[in-house]
């Protein structure tokens, strides 16, 4: 079955690019556009797609308070959020809202295909430079007290982590370490547990906030 797609952006050439681009893949079908947040939410509502790619700021509804709106009536969609602005108001609102994916306009076309795919399938995705930004904003607000002490993550973990926390999705995590995605999901499983978590975004977050990895920013300095 094709993964069915809304496109909110009110910049129009970018909504057409976006739309072209999706549509070049055999598994994606675009079933809607709109121009602004208020059309988006409509859409959703109607059409209950499977992912909604949204903008944060759009006329009459920002993108976040329609990620907020979405699962009182389409709680099977997923979002996810496609914006040039990396702001800390923006970036903790997009954390706090609950969407499924969080990419850069500066990404390339195949992280925005692979994203689509990666929240379709349950796996959140978390731009590196975003999650760079959330993690510093994480930490400000404190670790909660059952959460200082977490239990050792082994070798294997802290290279899953790494990887993750560097944007690479499951699969791709899988290959460079030679082995299976469920071999990775069980780590995964494991990581949760031990940092107190309940999935891999805050994971990623607890992580490099904890400088328990070395991500992407750390190798430029």
């Amino acid at each position: 079955m094709s993964i069915r797609i809304v496109i909110a952006e009110d910049h129009t050439l970018l909504r057409e690019g976006t739309r072209r681009l999706l549509e070049q893949q055999a598994d994606f079908e675009v079933v809607g556009e709109a121009d602004n947040g208020q059309q988006a939410l409509d859409l959703i509502k109607e059409l209950k797609p499977d992912v909604a790619i949204l903008d944060i700021r759009m006329p009459k509804l920002n993108g976040i308070e329609v990620v907020r709106q979405m699962p009182s009536f389409s709680p099977e969609t997923k979002a996810l959020m496609l914006t040039a602005y990396d702001d800390d108001d923006y970036v903790l609102a997009l954390m706090e809202a609950g969407a499924s994916g969080y990419l850069l306009k500066t990404a390339h076309e195949k992280e925005l295909v692979d994203s689509v795919r990666s929240i379709h399938s349950g796996e959140p995705v978390l731009h590196p430079a975003i999650a760079m930004k959330i993690a510093r904003l994480w930490a400000q607000r404190g670790v909660p007290e059952k959460q200082r002490s977490p239990e050792q993550l082994s070798p294997r973990e802290l290279e899953v982590l790494e990887l993750a926390a560097k944007g690479l999705r499951n699969k791709s995590i899988a290959d460079q370490l030679g082995i299976s995605i469920r071999t990775v999901e069980g780590h995964f499983n494991g990581i949760f547990a031990k940092l107190g978590v309940s999935s891999r975004i805050e994971a990623v977050l607890e992580a490099i906030s904890r400088r328990l990895v070395a991500t992407n920013e750390d190798a430029k300095k």
